[in-house]
């Protein structure tokens, strides 16, 4: 898709004889995040990988 096309796309425009909606309902989903998930757990995990690496860090000495 080129530039123009996207453009086109995005004010609703037809693009390669398909309109904006059944061309990104084309698109599978890849997994991206979801805003219905556990919010609390995902920072608890996100500090818990933090503090790990900065333990990995300190003990071998690289800081």
């Amino acid at each position: 898709m080129t530039k123009l096309s996207a453009a086109k796309a995005a004010i609703g425009g037809m693009v390669d004889g398909m309109t904006t909606h059944s061309a990104t309902a084309a698109r599978a989903r890849t997994g991206g995040p979801k805003d219905d998930g556990p919010k609390v757990l995902e920072h608890v995990m996100g500090w818990t990988l933090v503090v790990v690496i900065a333990m990995l860090v300190t003990q071998l000495g690289l800081l």
